[in-house]
């Protein structure tokens, strides 16, 4: 029984050190990229990723939850256009604006999250021309709390399946 102890005992300081150690030591601003080449050239993909109606069409985010309510306002691939979502607790329910519009090349936008958190992040798609194709970097930039600097290593591993699954499939809608 008391090596029982001494082991529950361990694995709490160890969890208490890792939460102290990741609140002072991982940085509260967070950058997240992947990038996939698209054998297109970047008008094309740009149809897919120049709008936020465009990304819509495979967010891997928006497609987590298939009764998720999305709202559209402004001028299609301008700044200025935003969207509004609510979903269930996976997708949860926030708005995203675009705040950047280089056509064919950048699209910048502003996230907003309501629930389940509040908080603010922002994302871009950059198209470079790669041999025949183009190069889609897809970034998200954000400030972490420190209850979120906790998850940080979940966060990496969640964002980069998205981000993969989302590049995959705008890949497939240029490519066609």
């Amino acid at each position: 029984m008391k090596t029982l102890l001494k082991i529950i005992g361990i694995i709490i300081l160890l969890i208490v050190a890792y939460a102290i150690i990741a609140m002072l030591a991982f940085s509260k601003d967070y950058h997240f990229e992947k990038s996939i080449v698209i054998n297109a050239p970047k008008e094309k993909v740009w149809q897919h990723a120049g709008s936020l109606k465009g990304f819509n069409t495979w967010n891997p985010f928006a497609k987590a939850d298939k009764n998720v309510v999305i709202t559209y306002s402004g001028t299609s691939g301008q700044v200025g256009e935003s969207y509004h979502w609510k979903g269930n607790d996976q997708v949860g329910e926030g708005e995203q604006t675009v705040i950047e519009s280089v056509p064919n090349e950048k699209l910048t936008s502003k996230l907003h999250f309501i629930k389940p958190w509040e908080g603010e992040a922002k994302g871009s798609f950059i198209l470079t021309p790669e041999g025949n194709g183009t190069k889609v970097t897809w970034a998200m930039d954000n400030e972490l709390t420190p209850m979120m600097k906790l998850m940080k290593p979940m966060m990496d591993n969640q964002m980069g399946k998205m981000f993969s699954q989302g590049l995959e499939d705008l890949k497939k809608l240029s490519e066609q």
